[in-house]
């Protein structure tokens, strides 16, 4: 077994329907739908979009008060043109701006825009990295 490894990250949403349609607007496509959590096949990885509250239940709390926001996902592009556009067609489907796309301080370009939940989600470029022909990223080990 790899211990270092995600497979499958889960979205806790008020609103799945709402968040459905949000991640549609983007281009998202669910490989699965399941009622209570709908999933995305995402470059060997999979994101789950599932109502909070059957999340908690799923997670054997089921009072718990699930919270958003101390992450971030991030999605990486090739040039800082595909970040302004990823932004952009974010912002018009809806996500609230949190930080407009901008160079930063280490050389990099990149902005934030949350989820109608407030999941927050970074879209950048890097230009240190290269992304593989399908998007995803290898970091060469140092």
């Amino acid at each position: 077994m790899t211990p270092q490894r995600v497979t499958l990250i889960t979205l806790g949403v008020s609103d799945l329907a709402r968040s459905k349609a949000f991640y549609g607007a983007l281009g998202w496509r669910p490989t699965a739908d399941e009622g209570e959590v709908v999933f995305y096949q995402i470059n060997g990885m999979v994101l789950g979009l599932f109502g909070l509250g059957p999340l908690a239940k799923d997670q054997g709390r089921p009072d718990a008060q699930l919270g958003t926001g101390a992450m971030t996902l991030a999605q990486n592009f090739g040039t800082e043109a595909e970040v302004v556009a990823a932004y952009d067609l974010a912002i018009k489907s809806g996500a609230p701006a949190l930080k407009a796309p901008e160079k930063t301080f280490w050389g990099g370009f990149g902005g934030y825009y949350a989820d109608p939940d407030g999941h927050v989600w970074e879209v950048a470029h890097n230009p240190y990295w290269t992304l593989n022909a399908d998007g995803s990223l290898t970091l060469d080990a140092k």
